[in-house]
């Protein structure tokens, strides 16, 4: 399987490609790893998961939450990334993902999104104002908006309808706990959308 993932990535013009066969707990070895690293890149379903709309890896969510890494959770098939979309809360996470964009080159010349989903409050505004403020500074132009909803609901009818190709979001901002209680915007996100979804911790 290795030399089969290292001969696809030569195929496309990488060419710095070393492989590491390793035993132990995945998330171990991960965070081993991720010192020397700058994304980390994952599938979305385990291999017992038979493409199961609604089922995840066992491993993901423990990933994400042990990484101080970005984390790419790849989709099923590949499209060539045209625009992509910040979820944008205001939170520690979401601004990390802005400056994260804000600083790198691998976005650049892509069509930027920006959407809040969530209240009309003025300090939401000012928030959302800021974000868009520091992403048009870095050379983007940014479609904003802010859309009264459900995160979830909000987030998944605008990627469908505008036909977003990348999704970028701060990724489980509360405790286990309360997610297992009210559930996780994240893991709906990863579940639902078809798209490859971009994590910041």
């Amino acid at each position: 399987m290795l030399v089969e993932a290292k001969a696809s990535l030569v195929a496309t013009g990488v060419t710095n490609v070393s492989t590491k066969l390793r035993h132990g707990d995945l998330v171990e070895t991960v965070n081993e790893m991720e010192m020397d690293s700058d994304l980390i890149v994952v599938g979305k379903r385990g291999e017992g998961a038979d493409f199961a709309k609604l089922h995840l890896g066992s491993n993901l969510e423990r990933i994400v939450r042990a990484s101080r890494k970005p984390i790419m959770v790849s989709s099923r098939a590949f499209k060539h990334v045209q625009n992509f979309m910040i979820a944008f809360d205001g939170e520690t996470s979401s601004q990390k993902a802005v400056n994260h964009i804000r600083m790198s080159r691998l976005f650049l010349g892509l069509e930027c999104h920006l959407l809040m989903a969530g209240a009309a409050a003025e300090e939401n505004r000012k928030r959302l104002q800021e974000a868009t403020g520091a992403l048009q500074r870095a050379g983007y132009e940014v479609h904003t908006n802010l859309i009264e909803g459900p995160a979830d609901s909000t987030i998944a009818s605008y990627v469908e309808a505008h036909r977003i190709d990348l999704l970028v979001m701060g990724a489980y901002g509360h405790s286990r706990l309360r997610n297992l209680i009210i559930g996780s915007t994240t893991t709906e996100m990863i579940r639902t959308c078809k798209i490859p979804v971009m994590l910041f911790r």
